[in-house]
Formats: structure tokens, sequence, C-alpha cells
């Protein structure tokens, strides 16, 4: 069973591990990657309304969820997004098949624009949720949203200091970052088993390593192959979805969708007003009316 309705869970067995995978309906392929600090019950409020149309794959990224949690090495290359979205190949691979849309949010969008630039011939269509590119999110740093995003640095900090200091409480230490990255605040927009869900993996040592190794990938190998893609020039072809929250992170770069124009070839966007970081949560119906039409055309 999967803590998605209608959707069942298995163990996949890709690029060395094993990610839990969820997966419910039919038609062409769509992967759901979720991001920090949650699993695949992000995707709870929209996965079956997507399933209608597609044939939905929600894995928990390595580290997270019920995925494996590999050790990471000195340069970070095994919490790097090139490797997880050698994950997501592998996984197509043991699932025939040969390409997927594929939407992210989060850390999971990271995965889903890495896969974009180093796999286009897997990737059809492809939906981007509340980041900019890493690179370009770091040079956009400013004291207010260092204030915002201080998780950047914190969790990158080398080992052990942030598990250290998340071990004192990790479950609280995740409630706190949910709710302030929402626009209400607070808890409201999680339902229980979703909640259950991010707070039991904040109480796991070993994933709470896998998050910060997360996030140090993203200050070094993450953002060094970022550069040398726009040194490179290289850009996505498949056409690109981003929608984006009018308080979330990538509203404080200045233009979000400017900068994903200078990434893709075929780029299309929607600002969700009233709403936080979490769009399939705060607001699905809302989520579901900017991204479903750009899988369905």
């Amino acid at each position: 069973m999967s803590g998605i309705e209608g959707f069942t869970r298995s163990n996949v067995a890709t690029n060395g591990i094993n990610l839990s995978v969820h997966r419910g309906g039919s038609g062409p392929a769509l992967i759901l990657l979720h991001g920090y600090p949650q699993t695949h019950m992000a995707w709870h409020r929209v996965a079956p309304q997507l399933a209608r149309h597609f044939d939905v794959i929600v894995p928990d990224l390595r580290g997270y969820g019920d995925s494996d949690v590999p050790p990471n090495d000195a340069g970070n290359h095994a919490y790097s997004k090139r490797e997880m979205a050698r994950d997501i190949m592998g996984l197509m691979d043991a699932l025939g098949l040969a390409r997927a849309h594929v939407i992210g949010h989060d850390r999971g969008a990271r995965v889903a624009y890495r896969m974009a630039l180093d796999h286009p011939e897997r990737v059809d269509r492809l939906g981007i949720v509340e980041i900019v590119p890493t690179g370009d999110f770091w040079a956009a740093w400013t004291a207010d949203l260092a204030l915002k995003a201080y998780h950047w640095t914190f969790l990158a900090q080398p080992s052990p200091l942030p598990e250290t200091l998340i071990a004192a409480d990790g479950p609280g230490y995740i409630d706190r970052t949910l709710a302030s990255w929402t626009k209400a605040g607070d808890l409201s927009a999680f339902a229980p088993g979703a909640l259950a869900s991010y707070r039991r993996q904040a109480a796991d040592p070993a994933r709470v390593a896998a998050m910060c190794n997360d996030y140090r990938a993203g200050a070094t190998i993450d953002r060094a192959l970022d550069e040398a893609d726009r040194v490179a020039g290289n850009r996505i072809a498949a056409p690109l979805r981003f929608v984006w929250a009018q308080d979330g992170f990538p509203a404080r770069t200045g233009d979000p969708l400017g900068i994903w124009r200078r990434w893709a070839e075929d780029v299309s966007g929607t600002e969700i007003v009233g709403c936080g970081h979490f769009a399939m949560e705060e607001a699905p119906e809302a989520f579901l009316d900017a991204m479903l039409p750009h899988f369905l055309g």
C-alpha cells in the first residue's frame, strides 16, 4: 500500500541502491520528485488527480522517506543532483520507460532539471516548482534572502555540526521549517499522514545526515555542475513549465521566470498568489490549474 490514495508501493533497485516508489494511474509516464524536508507525501493531494491522465511514479529520493541512505564521499558526489538523476534514469530503465514527463519541487526540481540537462533524450516535458537553478540562487543572495534561506548554509556545514544540533529535536526542527515556509506561518497545510512522514525521517539520524549531505552537494558539486553548463551554453530542450509562489523563495530573486528563460528553449510560467513554498499542499487546485495543461498539451 501507499500513503497516496489509489497508489501502491514497491522497492526498485537502481544505480546501486533501492528506491521506495509509489505508483498509480495509467497513461504517459509522469515522475514526481519531492524536495526537502519532505517525502513522496508532498504529492498526496495532487497525485490522484494526475493519475486520471498519467502513469504517475513517485519515488522517495535517495536518503529520504523509505529509500536507501548511501554514504557520502569527500566531494559530495553521492548526493549530487547528477547522481540522484542517475537514480531516476535507473528507475525508468527498471520500469521499462524510454521517456517520461517529470515534475520536481524544491530539491526534487534540482534533480529534474539535471535530468533534462544530462539526459535530454529521456525527458518529454518538464515541470519546475518553486526553485531557480542552484548557481543562480546562490548568486541572488541578499541579506534578506540569506535570513530566509539560512538552511542552505547551515545544513551544508561540515559533519557533524548540523546533524548534532538537529538531533536535539529533529521533528521540532522540521515543524518549524515547514511552518515558516508556508503563507499561513503554521502547519495547517499539512495532512496528519504527511506530517507524520516528514517528522519520522527527521527523527532518524541517518536521514538527517542524508538531508545535510544533499545541501553539502548543493553548495559544492551541484553549483559547479551548473556553472559548467552555463559556460558551455547548455540549455534544457524539454518544454519547461515553471510554477512559483508569491511568498516563496524564487520570488525573492527578482525575475525568476527570466532566469529560467536563460536556461531553456521553451519556458512558460505562473505565479500562484497567496501561497508559500508548498504549493501542492497549500494550494493543490491552483497548482493543478497551473501545471496540468502543460502536460496534457
